[in-house]
């Protein structure tokens, strides 16, 4: 190209000159002569005057030469190309037929191994002989089935050697010779081999290798172990051995057995929906994904050792079971006596981690005792307390709390710490199920919904072993925080009548061991001597992965901050304790109840599947101080918001142990549903009486306002009746007559 561009250059000026001149020329003609020109006149280029023989032919010349000289340019350059690109190949086809020849050297090193009287060969001058690969292999495109040369059969053996990435080795003949391994099998093929499943054996994984499109015998690769096998035993007892790197193959030093038939482990690689945590949340969202999607693969990881289970009856019902081997069995009888397990679902209901990707219609499996330490949302992936990862497309953080402990216990020392329960988990109620027939006292500090209920379980114990239970807490009643003082005051007085010495407005100051004893010096001097201590002061939310993943903690109320969708990221949902939640209705909020595990994760398993559901359905709560006295809850139930109470003579129907007989379950979330009351017809409002505050409150209605709108309710001994209190909050109007409002609950009924 560049010629023929200088050739032009050189030419263009003539060419131009030429069409110049022969212009100014028919000018001339035309003012002499007065007539228009013929049309072969007008395409006449020459130097001369015109009317000469040859006025076009420089012009011919020109432009011949130029499409001459361009063609014999192209013709030269494609030839030349074609040359260098046969030259290339013969090169290629030499090389690799002189590099074959060191391979072979190295088989015969190994075969030597079995015949030590044998001289060993060098790899430095290998002697001559035909290659066990060809040109003619080379541009085969059908597998090897025999080889070229036939060396002699030695002992039986399986060796490992680990080529250095000098040495670019094809596969050596005795590799071809193996009865199993027939074709010529790539050296880098085999790295899959060593990491085939569980089922599959040597036999079977060269079977799916060879399968495939026939593979070229020269390889040039990363140095990989090739191995040499002179005789493979039965595929149902392969093993094989690999060998430490060696710059010599004649040094080969003993191999190590791997066994490729081992079974893989049980952490997944990838998980369609994955689950952090194992409680009712994770449990509630897995049930929904698979109610959506039936396909659905969802694998649960938790800390735990245990599959999945309901955590209220570790603080209520287990201690009044009769079975000498509750804790063993984990199945308690309802306040109907009826018997049910602790756990969700059997172990047969899930899948193996190991089978979830192979069973057909999906499933859901869990994976215990094991912790996520670290997520990786760029890459959607997350890495375990084992060092193992797990990729995924949904994931769920679910990981609720830990118990809080008093900060002048962590401070106490070991022996004080030792003698101290968080209650929380399976291992908890066990531990201090044996300690409470062990010790003489127990104190629970705490007075919310664990610490009273922990509190008149085990005063109902008390009687037999001779227990003495005591409760200490800041407040002046059980559960201070959520009900007014006067009905707080009630209860207080209900949990002593179950044998608990109820210790009000003690403040912790220090804690000792002395002489075998406890010992808790409150800030107002009083000292409490006791044995153990069952801390129940709160739950901390667990959001160790927030800095990870980079997600945003709420300064006000702790927990994962999340949309009404429980959104924190486009394919990350939070659920259950460890979420803040935008209420639609009621603003933020972080819930730590087991209904609003249910509807949290039932809620994030739905949007998981892409139903895009905002919060609404408010959770509801209920805590029994034993089976005769118990309540429910929804809303924001705070004692520092103006309440309204309404309540009524009690009947014998309206304690816990009759709303179980009629709902036939003691985990009164799953008779449940998200149905809400129709319209409600109040009547004609009147002025609100002043409450009556008696003495015996035996069933009532209490509203908690917030700008004179209801906003949490709770049904004192009233059962059954939460669809109305749902429908009360989610209407947010203002009421004139509350007692009017009360009236829709029937407590007034015989």
């Amino acid at each position: 190209m560049f010629k023929c561009k200088t050739v032009w250059n050189k030419l263009a000026p003539l060419a131009r000159a030429s069409s110049t001149l022969c212009l100014q020329n028919a000018r001339k003609s035309v003012l002499r002569h007065g007539r228009r020109l013929e049309m072969v006149q007008r395409a006449q280029m020459s130097s001369r005057p015109p009317g000469g023989g040859g006025e076009n032919a420089v012009y011919f010349v020109l432009v011949g030469a130029a499409c001459l000289g361009g063609g014999i340019y192209a013709y030269r350059t494609v030839s030349q190309d074609s040359e260098r690109y046969n030259e290339r190949m013969r090169q290629i086809a030499s090389r690799q037929s002189q590099e074959s020849k060191p391979a072979k050297a190295v088989a015969e090193v190994a075969e030597s191994k079995e015949e030590p009287a044998a001289e060993e060969p060098t790899l430095i001058e290998p002697a001559v002989e035909e290659s066990p690969v060809t040109e003619d292999i080379l541009e085969s495109t059908e597998p090897v089935t025999e080889p070229i040369v036939e060396p002699p059969v030695p002992e039986p053996a399986v060796e490992i050697l680990l080529i250095e990435p000098v040495v670019e080795a094809p596969v050596p003949e005795s590799f071809i010779e193996s009865p199993i391994m027939e074709p010529v099998v790539e050296a880098s093929v085999l790295e899959p081999i060593i990491e085939a499943t569980a089922t599959e054996t040597v036999a079977e994984a060269l079977e799916v290798i060879q399968s495939e499109e026939p593979i070229a015998p020269v390889v040039e690769s990363e140095p990989v172990p090739v191995v040499i096998a002179e005789h493979v035993p039965e595929a149902s007892s392969v093993s094989e051995s690999a060998a430490a790197p060696e710059t010599s193959p004649a040094a080969a030093p003993a191999a190590e057995p791997i066994d490729l038939t081992a079974p893989h482990l049980d952490v997944l690689e990838h998980a369609p929906y994955l689950l952090i945590g194992g409680g009712t949340a994770s449990f509630a969202a897995a049930r929904s994904i698979r109610a959506r999607d039936p396909g659905a693969r969802v694998l649960i990881i938790t800390e735990e050792s245990d599959l999945p289970y309901m955590r209220p009856p570790l603080s209520k019902e287990l201690w009044f079971s009769d079975d000498p081997k509750v804790t063993e069995t984990l199945r308690f009888k309802q306040w109907n006596g009826k018997e049910r397990s602790i756990y969700f679902q059997p172990p047969s209901f899930y899948v193996s981690p190991a089978d979830l990707a192979k069973v057909e219609n999906g499933g859901v499996a869990v994976l215990t005792d094991r912790k996520v330490v670290h997520m990786d949302v760029r890459g959607n992936k997350v890495k375990l307390s084992d060092g193992s990862e797990i990729s995924y497309e949904k994931c769920l953080i679910a990981t609720g709390g830990v118990p809080r402990n008093l900060q002048v216990i962590d401070r106490a020392g070991e022996e004080v710490i030792k003698r101290t329960t968080l209650f929380r988990k399976i291992e908890d109620f066990r531990s201090l199920e044996k300690i409470s027939r062990e010790v003489k006292s127990i104190t629970i500090i705490g007075g919310g919904f664990l610490g009273s209920e922990l509190a008149c379980a085990l005063g109902r114990r008390s009687a037999d072993p001779g227990l003495e239970v005591m409760q200490l807490f800041p407040e002046k009643g059980n559960m201070g925080k959520v009900l007014p003082e006067y009905l707080s005051n009630w209860t207080t007085e209900k949990v002593r009548t179950e044998g608990v010495n109820v210790i009000t407005d003690a403040v912790v100051k220090n804690v000792t061991y002395k002489n075998d004893k406890l010992e808790i010096k409150l800030k107002d001097g009083r000292v409490v001597k006791t044995d153990h201590i069952v801390a129940a002061v709160g739950l901390e939310p667990s959001v160790e992965l927030a800095k990870s993943a980079g997600l945003e903690v709420d300064s006000d109320f702790g927990g994962y901050r999340v949309n009404a969708e429980l959104q924190a990221r486009s394919n990350i949902w939070v659920a259950g304790d460890a979420a803040c939640f935008y209420d639609i209705k009621l603003g933020r909020r972080r819930v730590e109840h087991h209904d609003h595990a249910v509807v949290s994760g039932r809620l994030a398993g739905e949007n998981m599947t892409g139903a895009n559901k905002p919060y609404w359905h408010q959770s509801m709560f209920w805590s029994d101080l034993g089976p005769d006295v118990g309540y429910e809850a929804i809303g924001i139930v705070d004692s520092s918001l103006p309440t309204v109470g309404v309540f009524a003579k009690a009947t014998a129907k309206d304690t816990p142990k009759a709303a179980t007989e009629q709902s036939g379950t003691g985990i009164r979330s799953e008779s449940e549903t998200e149905a809400v009351a129709g319209v409600l017809e109040v009547g004609t409002v009147t002025p609100a009486p002043p409450v009556q505050q008696k003495e015996d409150y035996g069933k009532g209605i209490i509203f908690y306002l917030r700008d004179k709108v209801v906003v949490g309710i709770v049904l004192w001994n009233v059962f059954n009746r939460m669809p109305i209190a749902r429908k009360i909050i989610k209407d947010g109007e203002e009421h004139a007559d509350l007692n009017e409002v009360a009236k829709l609950f029937n407590i007034h009924e015989d």
